[in-house]
């Protein structure tokens, strides 16, 4: 299998949106990392997206619990579109990747707050297991609810990362599909944002989620695509953050 690097220079060339009438994206991102400190990242850069440009989004939770996601592009047209009442804000911001290495990444914010994290991949007995099993599923399994529920399950368990999410409603009541068909094991990752060192990664003392979407207890990468129910304001919040609700 390509390394991460190589797969995602592919997907920033070749990157397609796969077919449907859902509001669909493609790329790839850090599921979640825990600190011991409480604080919490994640990343997504979507290359392609049905909703217009390609963005990049930076998610924070604090130790209080408050989820806050920075993106490059207006929050309407991106993750807060879906997660926004479960946030404290929602911030437009420059975000920067860049790959040092086949599986090492760097993601920055240049102010308010400032942020470097880095973040170093693996494979282990279990992300190669589990990659198998990704390559041998058809497109319309991926788009399945009753073969997704009990494959987040075992993935959970294999990957030591409690409960998965891979498909169910987020916070502004969306239905969602997360399809990671490529994944790998953070080995490593250290974070400093404004100045603040978040410290070694750890489990939370108890697991977190927006709306049915798990943050694993363990880092995760993935290369993949995600369907969302397309929003209807009849019956689906219209909120980017709890702030405008």
């Amino acid at each position: 299998m390509a390394e991460p690097m190589e797969l995602v220079e592919r997907l920033g060339r070749y990157g397609d949106l796969p077919s449907g009438n859902a509001e669909r994206f493609a790329g790839y991102g850090v599921m979640g990392i825990p600190f011991a400190s409480g604080h919490v990242l994640a990343m997504r850069r979507f290359v392609a997206t049905s909703l217009g440009e390609a963005y990049t989004s930076m998610w924070h939770r604090d130790p209080g619990g408050g989820w806050t996601i920075y993106t490059d592009v207006p929050p309407s047209q991106a993750c807060p579109r879906y997660f926004g009442s479960a946030l404290s804000g929602a911030v437009v911001r420059e975000i920067g990747i860049t790959w040092t290495g086949p599986r090492a990444f760097i993601v920055t914010m240049e102010d308010n707050p400032t942020l470097v994290w880095r973040v170093s991949l693996s494979t282990t007995p279990a992300t190669r297991v589990m990659n198998t099993m990704a390559g041998a599923m058809s497109d319309a399994l991926w788009r399945n609810e009753s073969v997704l529920r009990p494959m987040e399950r075992v993935a959970g368990v294999l990957l030591r990362a409690g409960r998965l999410g891979l498909t169910g409603r987020v916070p502004n009541g969306q239905l969602f599909i997360a399809n990671p068909m490529r994944i790998w094991a953070v080995r490593s990752s250290t974070a400093r944002m404004a100045d603040l060192d978040l410290g070694d990664v750890a489990p939370l003392p108890v697991q977190t989620k927006l709306g049915d979407f798990w943050i694993p207890q363990r880092g995760i990468f993935a290369t993949g695509r995600s369907f969302f129910e397309p929003l209807d304001p009849a019956r689906h919040a219209v909120i980017t953050d709890a702030s405008s609700g």
